[in-house]
């Protein structure tokens, strides 16, 4: 969604220090588990997902996952559509963001601050 709406190739890094409370980190411990298997697991131990504030759960119990206007559920229906094509895309897209290559981009940004590769040029 970064790449598509954003301009910007960005990632959620499974366990990293908050930027609001200091001493706490956030840990995603589902981090490399397909969401289908989640939702089978959820069904059958016969278990309800919470609602949030979230847009995506929001759109989710009204859009029967046919979009309904959540971007989430838009690129969630483009990556099924690539499947159709690459069956192993979800594979490459992962891995993709965990072999990237700096010195290939003609920027990049961290800890705030932007490089060109016209600093090394």
């Amino acid at each position: 969604m970064a790449m598509f709406y954003g301009s910007q190739l960005q990632a959620m890094i499974p366990k990293l220090h908050s930027t609001n409370f200091e001493g706490i980190e956030l840990i995603r411990p589902m981090y490399c588990i397909h969401e289908d298997d989640i939702i089978a697991w959820k069904q059958y131990n016969d278990l309800e997902f919470i609602q949030c504030a979230c847009r995506f759960t929001e759109n989710c119990t009204m859009c029967d996952n046919g979009g309904g206007g959540s971007k989430r559920q838009e690129i969630k229906l483009l990556i099924k559509r690539l499947k159709r094509d690459n069956p192993n895309i979800e594979n490459s897209i992962f891995g993709s963001i965990h072999k990237v290559h700096l010195d290939t981009f003609p920027g990049y940004k961290t800890k705030g601050e932007t490089h060109s590769f016209l600093e090394n040029y």
